[in-house]
């Protein structure tokens, strides 16, 4: 795909319109019409720049190019991420926060949380033998939200685990949102931040005992980059910004979901094969299905990248759900395929799910290696562990919802265990 010196623009005064109205699509409609990795638009008033692909992803995890301050609007802090949140940071104060996630989703936090999430699928699939049928995105945001919440010491009585599950929900659901449903994701921020402040407050004044490896010490004592506790508020977004991701997870589950059912040759391979033919699966599950559109970042400094020029300040989006569809990356992009993975290459900037570049030190979320286990987990038991029915629903999902999901949640009816 050609770049010409000069970047395209599109014409008009202002086009955030037309971004909620295209959803996932928006950048790579224009990437199509302009046969260019490359182009200009304006969004809620301020020039922008949009690119995509690999070579562009590499570029856009440029921490000398690029900063993260000032690129999240305001109005997602307060809803998705929390005001002034790790995704605002830069350098080394992004890197020393980041440990804070990295050391718990190490590999023994891992271990773990899967541990733990094994158990509360077993208790779900007894649960739903008594049942006519069950929703399963919801399903499946009550059982991350407990094992999550377990994980990470923080009680969450039986009779809780719906309103915070919904909660940690409306959060996610509100990033693409205008009007009640961007409201309803900011109540839901309110109220979580109130409740999981309650909880380091107690750890901080001894009023609460727990083990200090768990997430809830951990956010309670946490230091920053000059030795000072966090202040309350700012301890429970980060905490908040470690369950809620977890139980963004039954989005790409409900969708692992859906591909069994739309490709039946793949559900029989998996019954037959082993743990890396999950593994391929779930990561061509992240491929395909749509989970985050776009990531933003403000240019640091002025430069030039194949003749184009970047002014300080400017901000710039690099397409994620483009780049996963990317002809030049993907044979057929649009077939689901799990043998494309049979690569065990490292995809850094290639395959962007949930952002690219450099896992320990740069912005990809430090929270993949653990979608990917929880994603697996639960794959295994829609495999091996359960048999269903799909009765007749609308399957479908819309690339203009962000984030998308099947529009009906995905009904399952007459579930019963394998032995």
């Amino acid at each position: 795909m050609l770049t010409n010196k000069i970047i395209p623009q599109e014409k008009g005064i202002d086009h955030t319109l037309k971004l909620l109205k295209e959803g996932y699509l928006f950048i790579p409609n224009r990437v199509k019409a302009y046969q260019s990795s490359i182009f200009e638009t304006r969004l809620l008033g301020k020039k922008v720049i949009c690119i995509s692909g690999k070579h562009a992803a590499k570029l856009f995890y440029n921490e000398e190019l690029f900063q993260r301050k000032g690129a999240l609007p305001k109005r997602i802090q307060k809803t998705l991420f929390g005001v002034n949140a790790i995704q605002t940071m830069d350098d080394e104060r992004h890197r020393h926060r980041r440990l804070f996630f990295l050391d718990l989703l190490n590999e023994a936090g891992q271990k773990r949380l899967v541990s733990i999430t094994k158990i509360k699928w077993q208790m779900a699939l007894r649960r739903w033998q008594a049942t006519d049928e069950i929703v399963l995105l919801d399903e499946v945001k009550y059982i991350l939200c407990e094992a999550v919440c377990e994980w990470a010491g923080v009680p969450l009585g039986q009779s809780e685990v719906k309103r915070r599950a919904d909660d940690f929900y409306a959060m996610v659901n509100a990033i693409g949102a205008v009007g009640p449903k961007y409201w309803q994701g900011k109540r839901a921020r309110k109220r979580t931040e109130a409740w999981i402040k309650g909880l380091i407050e107690e750890v901080r004044t001894g009023k609460r005992h727990i083990l200090p490896h768990l997430a809830l010490y951990q956010a309670a004592t946490y230091k920053d980059l000059e030795g000072n506790v966090l202040d309350v508020q700012m301890a429970a977004i980060e905490l908040i910004n470690l369950l809620r991701p977890i139980i963004a997870i039954s989005i790409f589950i409900t969708f692992t979901a859906l591909a069994l059912y739309e490709h039946e040759d793949s559900k029989e391979k998996l019954g037959q094969g082993d743990e890396r033919d999950l593994e391929m699966f779930v990561q061509e599950v992240r491929r395909y299905y749509p989970f985050a559109p776009f990531l933003g970042a403000i240019v640091r400094k002025n430069f030039i990248w194949r003749g184009c020029k970047f002014k300080k300040g400017t901000l710039v989006l690099i397409d994620i759900y483009g780049t996963n569809h990317n002809e030049d990356i993907w044979n057929a992009p649009y077939v689901f395929r799990p043998e494309r993975f049979k690569d065990q290459g490292a995809h850094v900037f290639d395959f962007i799910p949930q952002g690219g570049g450099n896992l320990v030190t740069g912005h990809r979320c430090p929270g993949e290696g653990i979608t990917i286990e929880l994603m697996k987990v639960s794959l295994d038991f829609l495999i091996h562990k359960m048999k269903f029915d799909i009765p007749k629903q609308d399957l479908s999902y819309s690339l203009t919802n962000i984030p998308s999901s099947p529009r009906s949640g995905l009904i399952i009816r007459n579930i019963q265990p394998k032995y």
